[in-house]
């Protein structure tokens, strides 16, 4: 049975040379089991990354090819395409016509949110809180949009038929 992998992740910014990479967010899916780790402070770092994702066969990610994969190489020096076979689901959702972010693809195929009044600039203010308040529900509320993203993008593999 094949093991897939689904990355995510949040940072404070879309510049890779500017921002900082906040959390890294990886569902590991065995059959009908998803594991979902989540690497932030401490955890940010190649031998975890490496760890978690040598457990899958193939990652996908939802724009990982222009945005997540080349920041994660630029914060951690770890080339994820390199190391790993790895396919962007948003290519596969372009030949649909499935066009926009993660969340607006999810909304044209019902794939359901909980967090739906957070999004990328609301975890940039969760994260500052987090870090400069010391805010823990922040940060709780920063994973679980994190875990939405990664735990939705499964779904969007199955509905896009993707194998």
């Amino acid at each position: 049975m094949k093991s897939r992998a689904y990355i995510d992740i949040e940072t404070t910014g879309l510049s890779r040379y500017y921002a900082e990479l906040t959390v890294i967010g990886i569902a590991v899916e065995n059959g009908r089991k998803i594991d979902v780790i989540q690497l932030f402070e401490h955890d940010l770092c190649e031998p975890k990354i490496i760890e978690v994702l040598q457990r899958a066969d193939e990652i996908y990610s939802y724009n990982g090819s222009r945005f997540d994969l080349p920041f994660i190489r630029a914060k951690l020096s770890i080339d994820i395409r390199r190391l790993f076979k790895h396919r962007d689901l948003m290519y596969d959702c372009w030949r649909f016509g499935l066009k926009g972010g993660l969340k607006a693809v999810e909304r044209q195929l019902g794939i359901g949110r909980v967090l739906r009044n957070v999004d990328g600039y609301a975890a940039v203010k969760l994260w500052y809180e987090y870090v400069n308040n010391g805010d823990t529900e922040a940060l709780e509320t920063l994973l679980a949009y994190n875990r939405e993203d990664v735990v939705n993008l499964p779904i969007l593999r199955r509905k896009l038929g993707v194998k």
